[in-house]
């Protein structure tokens, strides 16, 4: 699976996303930025992510996927 697919769907779940998707063979890391995850936990957070692509995960397309999620405030402060 290409990771352009996996930021799309990620993108068209979550509402005002960007997702930036890396891949080593079956294993993706995204790093997903959006203000839907304002006052959720780190584990809320990524559930969101991991609802969206679960059928890609499940049918082993996606082996294993590391999630770090920030909203666009926590973003800019890590990347100042």
């Amino acid at each position: 699976m290409e990771t352009t697919e996996v930021q799309k769907i990620i993108e068209a779940g979550i509402n005002g996303s960007e997702a930036m998707v890396t891949a080593d063979g079956s294993k993706y890391t995204a790093i997903v930025v959006s203000d839907e995850f304002e006052g959720k936990t780190m584990v809320a957070e990524q559930k969101m992510v991991y609802a969206l692509v679960n059928e890609h995960i499940l049918s082993g397309v996606i082996h294993a996927l590391t999630i770090k999620a920030y909203t666009k405030a926590e973003w800019a402060e890590q990347n100042s």
